[in-house]
């Protein structure tokens, strides 16, 4: 999946990704993850999110990485804010006293760049990327996150064959397969919401799962 198609969609508002209200299962599952008020919460393909005005709220500072530098205009414009921005090598950063969100490749970050994020949350990210990219996903979590990481990740399981990503199907075998190495994985939350989303019964999906995983990044085993 190239750029180009990232780009695309948010040039033409094709976002149906995008969610206006918080994500309930951050809502009610965050606070199990214990995380101190201060800790940097790395949110990859971030998007405008308003996830990430909800973990601020909480006293956590995000760190959001997005390809599309428009979706970072819009996330502060929509809160009426000025960030500051800055160009940081191959990145465009835009930030305020709460949030930066670092405009470039997800994978040309390092952990120099982003500074020791200790929280996680994933709700769009694995599932947004083709097969062959979530392994790479998954090794560049390993690079930036540190031991005792913790956090959500959210995903969505149904008949690969019946409809087309993004967003793509990832089954619990295919998350334990890509993170069990370095990070102990447990299904938290799984739930049939098919009937709720209209565009996936349109499509011909004969099944929807939405699944949670709390995750808490280990040293090798």
């Amino acid at each position: 999946m190239q750029p180009e198609f990232w780009h695309s969609r948010w040039a033409t508002g094709q976002i149906g990704f995008h969610q206006a209200e918080v994500n309930p299962y951050l809502q009610r599952f965050w606070p199990i993850l214990q995380l101190a008020a201060g800790t940097r919460v790395l949110v990859p393909l971030c998007g405008k999110s308003v996830d990430m005005t909800w973990l601020s709220e909480q006293g956590l500072y995000v760190v959001g990485v997005e390809l599309a530098e428009a979706a970072a205009e819009a996330y502060f414009t929509e809160r009426g804010v000025q960030p500051v921005i800055d160009t940081r090598g191959e990145f465009k950063v835009y930030r305020d006293d709460r949030c930066e969100i670092w405009c470039g490749d997800f994978f040309g970050l390092t952990l120099a760049d982003i500074g020791v994020c200790t929280g996680l949350y994933d709700r769009a990210a694995l599932i947004a990327l083709p097969e062959e990219m979530r392994r790479r996903y998954a090794r560049q979590l390993a690079r930036l996150l540190g031991v005792d990481c913790r956090g959500l990740l959210v995903t969505l399981d149904y008949v690969q064959e019946e409809i087309d990503g993004p967003p793509f199907a990832v089954d619990r075998a295919e998350v334990t397969r890509l993170l069990d190495e370095d990070w102990q994985v447990e299904l938290i939350d799984s739930q049939d919401v098919l009937q709720e989303n209209a565009k996936f019964v349109q499509r011909g999906a004969s099944r929807l799962d939405e699944q949670v995983y709390r995750i808490i990044r280990a040293g090798h085993r």
